[in-house]
């Protein structure tokens, strides 16, 4: 190939100025799944679980001590508690979506070769921003390979959605033995044997590799069996969906059940303490009727006995003083009368304890106590 040999024609970039719009285009909301599922922020290092959630490596050292999916509670079969699978698409999606913020923002956005120029062609394969002169020559370079590049400005007018399906390349498989890729060796064939990538170097030289396939046919395949497996989980995800909305109709159940207990229970104490509120109203007026009337018995009882114990007070008093000052015809006038109270004095019996009502006997009470 000679400099004179005719360039391919591609997309002429623009002359003018790649301001931004006077309204860039919103991030969508739907692309937050490229996201971290636990901390809702951007990370290099995403990991693919076994559940096919999607968690950053700073979650899944803080859920270290669990190892289970901090959002499905799957157990990580990893003894570090960290997969061993990154997430590869997630994080390309990420850093291609950085490209997108970069050129919808549109401040110093230079040449990636030259690095001085403005930027006003991107190409998807080589990820890089072009001005215009390295544009040229990245046309004359890769003439022969099918390299998209776009205007900046017209990516700029694009959906996240539409610069994503844009920009995927469309073909970065590297031969999977050790070194081939770091050498650029582009993998073209898929052995079925060991399940494999392969470059036309390895599958002519080395025998052991067949049978062959093509590799873009291996990959339609594998997406269709994802695809297949994907419509298939659909259906059986409908069961799924029933059980789970009979089971949250239990969950209401109970929870239903339990409030009304818990109010049944809560009227039914009421009750209780009104009846009982009742019945302590009662005894405290059987008791204090019954302390009033041991009060009664028991004032009429000390009455009586104070009363007998003033008589011989004055009984005593009185013969003491007859026999000191009283004159012999005293004595004869007034003895029969002070004897006939002294000997009814004499026949009177202080009360037996068990021959009167006992005022603290509240055995009724008690009884009606224990039956409550």
């Amino acid at each position: 190939d000679s400099a004179a040999a005719p360039m391919e024609t591609g997309p002429q970039p623009s002359t003018s100025s790649c301001a931004p719009p006077a309204h860039p285009p919103a991030m969508e909301d739907d692309l937050q799944f490229v996201l971290c599922e636990r901390c809702r922020q951007e990370s290099p290092n995403l990991k693919l679980l076994t559940c096919l959630h999607t968690l950053c490596f700073g979650c899944l050292s803080e859920n270290k001590p669990i190892g289970q999916c901090p959002v499905c509670q799957t157990a990580i079969p990893q003894a570090s508690g960290i997969p061993d699978m990154d997430n590869l698409l997630f994080t390309n999606l990420q850093a291609r979506l950085s490209i997108y913020k970069k050129i919808r923002d549109g401040h110093g956005l230079n040449c990636c070769r030259c690095r001085g120029a403005a930027a006003a062609m991107w190409c998807s394969e080589c990820e890089e921003f072009l001005c215009t002169k390295c544009f040229e020559d990245h046309q004359w370079f890769f003439k022969k390979k099918s390299h998209e590049a776009k205007r900046v400005e017209d990516l700029r007018a694009e959906s996240a959605h539409q610069f994503l399906e844009d920009s995927r390349k469309s073909c970065n498989l590297f031969c999977s033995r050790p070194g081939h890729a770091d050498q650029g060796h582009i993998s073209s064939i898929y052995c079925n044997k060991c399940e494999k990538a392969l470059c036309c170097s390895c599958a002519l030289l080395d025998s052991q590799h067949a049978p062959f396939c093509d590799i873009h046919s291996e990959t339609q395949r594998r997406q269709e069996e994802l695809v297949t497996m994907s419509q298939e989980l659909k259906q059986k995800r409908s069961s799924f969906e029933a059980t789970f909305e009979v089971l949250q109709a239990e969950a209401s159940r109970l929870e239903q059940a339990q409030r009304e207990m818990r109010e049944l229970i809560r009227q039914h104490v009421e009750q209780l303490v009104r009846l009982i509120r009742r019945e302590e109203e009662e005894l405290l007026g059987l008791v204090e009727a019954r302390q009033e009337q041991g009060r009664r018995e028991l004032a009429r009882e000390l009455q009586r006995v104070e009363g007998v114990l003033r008589r011989m007070e004055a009984s005593e008093r009185l013969v003491e003083k007859v026999n000191l000052y009283a004159t012999e015809q005293e004595v004869m006038d007034m003895q029969p009368f002070i004897k006939d109270s002294l000997e009814e004095l004499q026949q009177l019996q202080p009360p037996v304890a068990r021959d009167r009502a006992q005022p603290g006997d509240f055995a009724e009470c008690r009884a009606r106590l224990q039956a409550l």
